[in-house]
């Protein structure tokens, strides 16, 4: 039987320990882990990479939707809350499900089972780089979207702009940090202000500066600078 790690996030004991109850009936859902605010999740997560969390939404100081914009790696979510407003939000961000308080047997029986059908346990480092998952907060938009499926990254002071899915988002984060969580055999800088995923490049050519010149499936043409141009060449994907 194939385990899926989980820990529950909220700041109210009496519902960390109503879900403990509850997902003691499921022998394939094993708990890893609890905390009842977005500091301890983090480091939770980070230190035991659970395959679900059940995350309380509204919690003092920092919300469910708080931590997830912290996180460099986040994992399947099913959302916890007391607040109808919230639900639709769970739904927006796609949320594999969420639960309304107090929880009924029968709904958490539902969401259980809709749990099995979608999350694969990461039983390998290739799964979980396979599945890695970031949450984006532009706005009021809010976002899961896989890293693969990020195509570009730009510079713009003290954000970047994100682009995937014919969608794009600011985010309080410099490209260095990117550079930092993302994979380098699929993510590139190509120049002082970009990075791009090479999964998404159509053609290289040289561009009329003479500078070498990527097109990106999407359109989009993009010169690399001759300082990266040495390290793009040899980039055994291209």
């Amino acid at each position: 039987m194939k385990k899926i790690k989980v820990i529950i996030v909220d700041d109210e004991r009496s519902s960390r320990e109503e879900l403990k109850i509850a997902l003691k009936e499921y022998e394939d859902f094993v708990l890893t882990g609890e905390a009842e605010n977005a500091d301890e999740a983090k480091d939770l997560i980070e230190t035991t990479m659970p395959d679900l969390i059940f995350l309380d939404i509204q919690m003092p100081e920092k919300s469910g939707f708080d931590l997830l914009e912290s996180l460099d790696n986040v994992p399947a979510v099913l959302f916890i809350t007391a607040y109808n407003q919230y639900a639709v939000q769970a739904f927006e961000v796609n949320a594999l499900d969420y639960l309304m308080k107090p929880i009924r047997k029968e709904r958490f029986a539902k969401a259980i089972e809709k749990i099995r059908n979608t999350i694969t346990p990461k039983y390998s480092l290739d799964n979980v780089a396979k599945d890695r998952k970031i949450f984006i907060k532009d706005g009021e938009k809010r976002f899961f979207v896989r890293i693969d499926e990020i195509y570009r990254i730009e510079s713009l002071e003290n954000y970047t702009r994100l682009y995937f899915e014919g969608k794009k988002a600011l985010q309080r984060r410099s490209l260095r940090q990117w550079e930092e969580i993302l994979d380098e055999s699929i993510f590139f800088r190509i120049n002082r202000t970009e990075i791009v995923n090479i999964k998404y490049i159509q053609e290289v050519n040289r561009a009329v500066s003479g500078r070498l010149e990527v097109k990106l499936k999407t359109g989009e043409l993009l010169e690399v600078s001759n300082r990266q141009a040495v390290k793009f060449k040899n980039l055994n994907s291209i």
